[in-house]
Parts: structure tokens; C-alpha cells; sequence
């Protein structure tokens, strides 16, 4: 049973992820009333930060901000300072190691071309060879976006194992296009505003609460009506379908599994991200966290990053959005609507994938809109 005290509430915020943070954040600041409750022991979400042996550990997986958006940019450098680290993966494949993105550094790598000329000139070559006008499922539209190499090489079975289906199983539109760049660039992102908190997302998420009240190990269905009883408006992260019971049916969704691991080195694999493309390894990439903050400590903490099959235990990661599961979520979606005291937002309730700025953006704009009413 829930311990609080018998008084009003404006918002019970369910979920102390980026998107219930910022809410309860702009809330306050407009002098309403929040309690923010988490099913984890932790507050965060998954941008949620574990500090061992001096190195911030992202237990639930590599988070890179970035951003084009200058006015989400200022807004998180209210509460933490970031490092300028850029993204710039490798990629492991048969033994070979390859830079990430798609760029003249990967294309030399792969041909010996030196020369955007010659670049384009394969990859043309081969997408007028495999590539079809019409792609019918993932495999064909990778063939169509840049040729067999660079699938075969980089895409095929890296995918395979992010979605647990073969490629010709899966739609082609979870690959829209392709960022293929006939520059010597590594940065993984285009984005101007680029990096990592000094002292991790934790510094972020206790400015962003500061002040605010504040549950952890609540779990909201457990306690549903007490918890509802106590605040005007509710403003639910969590999976739109579990909220409804599931009763259109339940909502698809990727895993991922997480193992941690110390070694008595001082630096493992010299990156951040390694990708491992080859179905020989169940996971897809390591991390290397000291690298995101060019952390010098006398130890390293890796960790290898599994994706899994989604069932009611395990934490969802990813919608699957394909035609059966949309049709499921517009179901929920438009029941929503109808609800007065309850606001949707985030990952799960909206059924999307969010990049960290997309979902402060989200929350930034609901909030200006409630204001407005």
C-alpha cells in the first residue's frame, strides 16, 4: 500500500522517465502540484544511470544526445554541462572491423575506392544489379537503398538479430533510407548540438525533479484506484495497452537483455559502440562506457546488449509498428481521446520510437498545450 498523505495532487505523474520528468518539471514551475511515481527503484527511465567504479554505467543502453533543435539544446544545458563527445561506432563483420556510418572511410574498407567517383560508381553498380523498384520486405529495399555489399556486410544479419525475423520477413519500411556519405566523416549523427552530460543523465533527471515529489518502487496497477484518487489529471508513460487491459488486444514488442561486466583493464575495445553484425554473437554491440566521458579510471565496464523476444515480464523497448499492431494501437489511441483526466505521452503510451530531444519536445509541447486551455 501506497504511503502518502491524504492531499490533492494536480498530476500524478506514472512514469519518471524524460517525458513524466519534464511535465512535472513545467508543471511546478507553473505552481501545480506533482507526484511522480516509477514502478523501477530508480528514477530516470531508461536514460537511467548506475555509477561503479567512477564510471557512469547507461544500464539500459547507450544514450547519445543530439540534437538541430537550439531550444531543446539550451533547455538540458540548464542542468547539466555536455562534453562534445561524438558518436562514431565501429562495426565488426567477418572478422573486420568498419567504420560507422556509410561513409568513404567504410566504402575504403570495403573496395580500397578513394574517391567519391569510385564510391558511387559500386554502389550504383550494384543496386542496378539487386536492387528492385518495388522492394516487398527489408531485404529487398536494403539491396534497392545501397547494394549487396554494404547489406550483406553491415545490415542482413545485424538486423536479423534486432528483430528476431528473417529479412525477407520484415517490412521494408523499417528501413525508410539508408545515410550513406561519400565524406571522410565517422560522426554518426548530422546533428549540431552533440553529447554526453558530464556526470550522466542522473544530473539532468535530479534538476528536473528537484523540489517535486517523488515515489520509486510503485507499481500503478497495483494500486490503481487509490492512486488515481489522489490527483485532479493523471499522466500515464507506460503501454497505452496494459493501460486498457488489453482489451483490443496486446500491442508487439522488442526486448532488450543487458549484461554488465567489470574488467580488470583499463580500456577493452577502444570505443564506445562496437557493433557485431554476425548472427555468431547473440548480442548486437558492446558499450564501453568510459569512453562516452573520455574516462581514464584504472578499470572498464562493458556491456554486451541482447535483443529478445517481448512477453509481459520483460521491459518493452521497441513497438513494432507494422499494419496488425497500428491497426491495434489506433484503437487505444482513439479511446484516449476521449479521456479527460488522462494525458498519453512518451514511448509507450504514444506507441513510437523517441529520440531523448523528440521526447522532450513531446512533453514541452503538451504542456504549453494543457497550458493554453
Amino acid at each position: 500500500m501506497l504511503e502518502v498523505n491524504e492531499k490533492k495532487y494536480d498530476y500524478l505523474i506514472v512514469g519518471a522517465g524524460l517525458f513524466g520528468s519534464v511535465f512535472a518539471h513545467e508543471m511546478t514551475k507553473r505552481n501545480k502540484k506533482c507526484l511522480v511515481i516509477d514502478k523501477r527503484d530508480h528514477l530516470g527511465g531508461n536514460v537511467y544511470c548506475e555509477k561503479k567504479e567512477g564510471i557512469n554505467v547507461h544500464k539500459y543502453g547507450a544514450h547519445i544526445f543530439h540534437t538541430n533543435d537550439k531550444k531543446i539544446w539550451d533547455y538540458v544545458n540548464q542542468f547539466a554541462t555536455f562534453n562534445n563527445y561524438i558518436n562514431s561506432p565501429l562495426s565488426l563483420s567477418k572478422g573486420k572491423l568498419y567504420n560507422l556510418p556509410f561513409n568513404m572511410n567504410t566504402f575504403y574498407q570495403l573496395w580500397g575506392t578513394k574517391t567519391p567517383e569510385e564510391a558511387k560508381a559500386v554502389i550504383n553498380e550494384q543496386i542496378a544489379k539487386y536492387g528492385t523498384k518495388s522492394p516487398k520486405n527489408l531485404e529487398e529495399q536494403a539491396l534497392s537503398l545501397a547494394g549487396k555489399d554494404i547489406y550483406e556486410t553491415f545490415i542482413k544479419e545485424y538486423t536479423e538479430k534486432q528483430w528476431g525475423k528473417k529479412a525477407t520477413e520484415l517490412p521494408a519500411f523499417i528501413i525508410k533510407r539508408l545515410p550513406v556519405r561519400y565524406t571522410y566523416d565517422n560522426n554518426y549523427f548530422n546533428d549540431i548540438y552533440q553529447g554526453i552530460p558530464i556526470g550522466g543523465y542522473n544530473t539532468i533527471i535530479e534538476g528536473l525533479l528537484s523540489g517535486i515529489e517523488t515515489k520509486t518502487n510503485i507499481d500503478f496497477f497495483e494500486d490503481r484506484v487509490q492512486l488515481e484518487s489522489l490527483a485532479d489529471k493523471v499522466v500515464y508513460t507506460g503501454k497505452i495497452d496494459e493501460f486498457f487491459d488489453y482489451k483490443y488486444g496486446q500491442l508487439e514488442y522488442r526486448s532488450l537483455r543487458f549484461e554488465h561486466e567489470l574488467k580488470e583493464i583499463d580500456n577493452y575495445q577502444g570505443n564506445a559502440v562496437v557493433n557485431y553484425n554476425d548472427s555468431e554473437y547473440a548480442f548486437t554491440r558492446i558499450i564501453e562506457h568510459k569512453h562516452f566521458e573520455f574516462g581514464k579510471q584504472p578499470k572498464t565496464i562493458i556491456t554486451r546488449e541482447y535483443p529478445e523476444n517481448w512477453d509481459r515480464t520483460k521491459e518493452a523497448y521497441y513497438p513494432i509498428n507494422n499494419d496488425d499492431n497500428q491497426r491495434i494501437y489506433k484503437k487505444y489511441k482513439e479511446e484516449a481521446k476521449g479521456m479527460q483526466n488522462i494525458i498519453f505521452g512518451g514511448r509507450l503510451a504514444e506507441y513510437r520510437y523517441y529520440d531523448m530531444h523528440q521526447i522532450i519536445a513531446s512533453a514541452l509541447t503538451k504542456v504549453t498545450e494543457i497550458s493554453e486551455l
